[in-house]
C-alpha cells in the first residue's frame, strides 16, 4: 500500500467526480482507452489492452481473470503505482497520486513488505501518524474491526501470511478512504478470518465506501460483489451484475436417472439439440448442461426419465466460458 501522506499543512482535497446520470451517484473511478505495456521490441508485453472501466461510489466490483490478465497492472494505475502507457486514469476527479497521497484511496496488496521488527500496534500507529490526528484517532478502530486487538503487542515477524494480510488491511483503513483496493485481499487467511473480513467489507459497502477487489476465489466474487468485471489478456471480456452474468453465461446442469432400455437412443437425441452439451450417462444416472433447462426437463420426463435435478450455473462456469481459449 501506497502510505505517502498529503504534502502541505492540510490533507489534499481531490475534485469532485463526476455524477453518472444514469444512477445520479458520483463517479469515483473512471479509466478510459488505457494501455500499459512492459519492455520493447520482441521482448514488449502488453499488460492491458485498451480498459475502459467506470466505476460509481458504493459499488462492490469483483476484478477476475486469469493469472496474466492485466488485473495486478491496472490496480496499480489507479493507485498511481506505475503510470499508463495510453490513455487516462482518474480517481475521484483527480489523479491517482493525488488520491492515493490524501489517503482518499488505498489498497490492501499483496506486495509490498512491513517492518518485521515493530509490533502490530506500532505498525498501525506508524503509519496512522503519517496522515495526522484524526488517523491517529482511528487506531484502536480499525484493530479492533481488523480482528488485530489480541495481537496488538505480537511483532510482525512473528504473525502468520494471514494475520499479515490483516494487518494490511489495517492500515489501509486508517485514512479512512473513500475507495479501496484489494488484490486477493484474503490470501493465507482462514475459514473465520475470511468470513469475518468480507462481514466487514460488506458493512463498508453498504456505508456507501468504493471496493474493488481481485480475487481467485470465484465464491467470493458471487458472495459479495454485485458486479463482475473480467479480464483476459489484457481486455475486459465481461461487465456485468454478478447474478446476471453467472446466469447469461452458464448453463444449467441436469441430472436424472432413466430406464436403461432406450438410453441410447435418448443419449444420441439430446447430443444432437441445440443447446445441449456433455451429455453423460454413467450406469442409468444421465447428466447434462443446457441453456433451455426446462424444454430439456419436459424431454427427460416424457422419456420416463426420474429423480430429475437442476442445478443452477454457478460464476465458474461463466469465468471458464469467457476466458477459454
Amino acid at each position: 500500500m501506497n502510505t505517502t501522506p498529503a504534502h502541505g499543512s492540510g490533507t489534499q482535497v481531490a475534485e469532485r467526480p463526476a455524477t453518472d446520470p444514469s444512477t445520479g451517484s458520483p463517479i469515483v473511478i473512471e479509466l478510459t482507452g488505457v494501455r500499459r505495456h512492459f519492455g520493447s521490441g520482441d521482448r514488449r508485453v502488453q499488460a492491458v489492452d485498451g480498459v475502459d472501466l467506470t466505476v460509481r461510489r458504493g459499488e462492490v466490483v469483483a476484478l477476475l481473470g486469469p493469472n496474466g490478465a492485466g488485473k495486478t497492472t491496472t490496480l496499480d494505475m489507479l493507485l498511481g503505482l506505475t503510470a499508463p502507457s495510453e490513455g487516462t486514469v482518474r480517481v475521484l476527479g483527480s489523479t491517482p497520486e493525488r488520491a492515493t497521497a490524501g489517503g482518499s484511496i488505498a489498497a490492501v496488496l499483496q506486495t509490498g513488505g512491513l517492518l518485521s521488527d515493530l509490533t502490530v500496534q506500532e505498525t498501525v500507529r506508524l503509519i496512522a501518524s503519517l496522515y495526522g490526528a484524526a488517523a491517529l484517532a482511528r487506531v484502536a478502530t480499525v484493530m479492533a474491526r481488523a480482528d488485530l486487538v489480541h495481537l496488538a503487542r505480537r511483532r510482525v515477524s512473528k504473525c502468520s501470511g494471514g494475520e499479515q494480510q490483516r494487518v494490511k488491511f489495517a492500515l489501509a483503513m486508517v485514512s479512512d478512504p473513500d475507495i479501496l483496493v484489494l488484490d486477493e485481499p484474503t490470501a493465507g487467511m482462514d475459514v473465520t478470518a475470511r468470513r469475518h473480513f468480507w462481514d466487514v467489507m460488506r458493512a463498508d459497502a453498504d456505508a456507501g465506501r468504493t471496493i474493488i477487489f481481485a480475487t481467485h476465489y470465484l465464491e467470493e466474487a458471487e458472495q459479495f460483489a454485485r458486479r463482475t468485471v473480467v479480464m483476459h489478456r489484457g481486455s475486459i471480456v465481461a461487465d456485468a451484475p454478478t447474478a446476471r452474468l453467472r446466469v447469461g453465461l452458464g448453463e444449467r446442469t441436469i441430472s436424472a436417472t432413466v430406464a436403461v432400455g432406450g438410453s441410447a437412443d435418448l443419449v444420441a437425441s439430446l447430443r444432437a439439440t441445440s443447446g445441449v452439451v456433455d451429455v453423460r450417462l454413467d450406469a442409468d444416472r444421465l447428466s447434462l448442461r443446457a441453456s433451455d433447462s426446462d424444454a430439456i426437463a419436459r424431454t427427460l420426463l416424457a422419456a420416463g426419465a426420474h429423480d430429475l435435478e437442476i442445478a443452477a450455473p454457478t460464476l465458474e462456469t461463466a469465468f471458464t466460458a469467457l476466458t477459454e481459449d
